[in-house]
């Protein structure tokens, strides 16, 4: 008999046009940090989807402590012991914390023995020694909405708890954390660990894998590649195993070579819709040749300042110069003509029109010009020779080519798009906010190359990154947010990690 506590044997998952998972078997023991890595569209997450009750496998059967199971809804991998943090918490905001991590099994008593209540008190109560037992330390009245993602990544943990899931699945948990708040929840992994739960962990960051993993299986193509014991493997060869490539790790970068300012913002405030202030402020200056990263936890104001620059939100005060030219109240096609480049965090909503066909979206910055239209005419040969050369020079993979729907792409891939359409305008300046969000590591690695390949070209580059790793290879200037005001502007070689992390947390100098 085996030691596993969760087996998946000969799993096959299928959907329309895709094989997601193809004939995998793996085995976790109990205790164990098992890791799950693969590039975007690999498995990784349809595979613990089934685990977790979301999807039924097309063949092959899921074990738990050694019996078959057969789970319709996540309620009853719940009421197996199964519990699963996503990538995007499942919270309601108004609630308080507490309700939260109750909800649907709240301690219920009965008044005059008949009518049935809440008793929220002893819920503040459980929750307070229940956060306190693990060191996820929360206060149970502070409501969702109030407290940062890291305060609601420890909501998750003790959801997971409070139900006594013993088999925990944490996709994704480092996305959005600053590296003090990473330390501290891979601490906490480890202690889940020492308690005997079995922690399941989906992540792309392979320097958290040799951290805090025991073994690693790594998919590819929704195909089981290997499974190895992390302390015997480099990183680089769970990179190569993963890709199915050689990948550089460490990127080749030039000394830069600041050229006239591109960028000029001045005293930049912005506000939201209930006119508060989301940007304060704000003032910067990016040259040619420049890579200008603002760092800072998600809601702080670093999107406000992109869409600002590339004139989406308006400015509440300040100036916007480029090339030394005010821009503030110029309308975006204005800013795209003059010389602006956007890569949007939003792939879809705001970077590509998804109904459409990717021969459409490759040309929506040049639709309305020659050789794509004359006379109000538009000319598909042009269209559809544009995205033929597009699909190749960026490798963007598309199962219909050029009329493959937009839509029906890998975020991976509907990313290439975005990027490449942008970076083919030769713009004076491009703003990349959260260019490799989700993506795996080849995937990064070419785009880090092209953003590095346009600095060299002399363009003024606006990184906006949650990844700090990202912002510490490829920028030459960084700039650190907090609740809307830029707190520190330095050279990056001027800089640490932790230094950042500290600035990220609202930590000012003396």
């Amino acid at each position: 008999m085996n030691d596993y506590i969760v087996e998946m044997r000969h799993i096959t998952k299928r959907f329309p046009g895709i094989v997601a998972n193809s004939d995998v078997s793996i085995g976790i023991r109990k205790g164990e940090v098992y890791a799950l890595l693969g590039e975007n569209g690999a498995g990784k997450s349809t595979l613990m989807s089934m685990l977790f009750g979301m999807y039924e496998p097309d063949a092959g059967e899921i074990l738990v402590r050694g019996k078959p199971v057969s789970f319709h809804s996540s309620t009853d991998a719940a009421a197996c012991g199964i519990g699963m943090v996503h990538q995007h918490f499942k919270l309601v905001e108004p609630f308080t914390i507490a309700e939260n991590i109750v909800l649907g099994l709240e301690p219920t008593e009965r008044k005059l023995g008949i009518l049935p209540w809440v008793n929220i008190r002893r819920a503040n109560q459980q929750i307070s020694e229940l956060s306190r037992t693990y060191g996820l330390e929360v206060n149970p009245t502070d409501r969702i909405i109030d407290v940062p993602v890291s305060v609601r990544q420890r909501v998750e943990i003790l959801k997971m708890l409070y139900r006594n899931a013993e088999i925990m699945i944490f996709d994704e948990p480092t996305a959005v954390l600053t590296p003090q708040e990473i330390d501290f929840l891979l601490q906490i992994i480890d202690n889940l660990r020492n308690d005997g739960k079995t922690i399941i962990l989906i992540t792309h960051k392979i320097a958290e894998i040799k951290r805090i993993a025991d073994r690693c299986a790594i998919l590819r193509q929704g195909k089981l590649m290997d499974v190895r014991d992390v302390a015997e493997a480099s990183a680089q060869e769970l990179a190569d195993l993963m890709v199915g490539r050689k990948v550089q790790f460490t990127l080749t970068k030039t000394l830069p070579n600041f050229r006239e300012p591109v960028l000029e913002v001045q005293h930049l405030t912005v506000k939201d819709e209930h006119k508060f202030d989301v940007v304060k402020d704000v003032s910067f200056t990016i040259h040619g040749g420049e890579i200008f990263a603002i760092a800072g936890v998600s809601g702080n104001g670093q999107g406000e300042i992109a869409d600002a620059v590339a004139g989406l939100v308006k400015a509440a005060s300040g100036k916007i110069l480029l090339n030394g030219k005010e821009i503030t109240a110029a309308p975006v096609r204005d800013r795209c003509v003059t010389g602006v480049s956007y890569i949007p965090e939003d792939r879809l909503e705001t970077g590509t029109i998804p109904d459409m066909t990717l021969t459409e979206n490759l040309a929506l910055r040049e639709y309305y010009k020659p050789p794509f239209s004359s006379s109000g005419i538009l000319h598909g040969e042009a269209f559809r020779g544009y995205a033929e050369k597009l699909i190749e020079t960026y490798d963007i993979r598309c199962a219909q080519g050029p009329d493959t729907v937009v839509r029906s792409m890998s975020g991976g891939n509907q990313q290439k798009a975005i990027i490449g359409r942008e970076i083919e305008e030769q713009t004076a300046l491009i703003i990349f906010v959260q260019p490799t969000r989700g993506l795996d590591i080849g995937a990064i690695e070419n785009i880090h190359r092209q953003i590095l390949q346009e600095r060299e070209r002399g363009a003024a580059i606006l990184l906006i990154s949650l990844e700090l790793d990202e912002i510490m290879a490829l920028a030459d200037t960084i700039g650190v947010l907090y609740r809307g005001e830029l707190l520190k502007t330095e050279s990056a070689e001027n800089l640490s990690t932790q230094e950042v992390g500290r600035y990220m947390m609202g930590v000012r100098e003396e």
